[in-house]
């Protein structure tokens, strides 16, 4: 039996937010820019479907956008308290050199961490995921699949 644990910390790795167990992502290397971004189509445990309609991943930008400001301004504030900033020297521009290259480097776990978000705001966790089925997607248009 596989171990189940409840925590917020499994969708930082990314799992399903119905039984928070099976893998979103076929890849785990979110450094093979082909694969990276590939999604099993329903989770191996529970059976959740993760595309449930048609661009349903748009969304994903803005809650991807949210998460960039997010750790811009952490790092500003940790920066600011480590070095401090002043009018007469260069040092934002060292904070703007390390956000750069700290976003650029963490984009692509970025930007499943917020599919996996986005699909966690209308899939909400089952505690009873064993024993009830998941609901299937309405309008999912074969053809149309993956134009996101």
């Amino acid at each position: 039996m596989l171990h189940e644990n409840p925590s917020v910390l499994n969708l930082l790795r990314c799992k399903c937010p119905r039984c928070r167990l099976g893998n979103m992502f076929k890849y785990s290397n979110i450094y093979n820019f082909k694969k990276f971004m590939i999604m099993n189509d329903q989770c191996e445990v529970c059976h959740q479907h993760f595309d449930i309609e048609v661009g349903f991943y748009y969304g994903s930008g803005y809650v991807s956008y949210g998460v960039t400001v997010f750790l811009s301004v952490v790092t500003l504030i940790i920066l600011y308290f480590l070095i401090g900033f002043s009018s007469s020297d260069n040092r934002i521009f060292y904070w703007l050199i390390f956000n750069a290259v700290l976003l650029l480097a963490l984009q692509p776990y970025i930007m499943r961490f917020a599919r996996t978000l986005w699909l966690a705001f209308f899939v909400k966790y089952n505690p009873r995921w064993r024993t009830e089925k998941p609901i299937p997607p309405e309008r999912l248009n074969e053809s149309q699949k993956n134009a996101w």
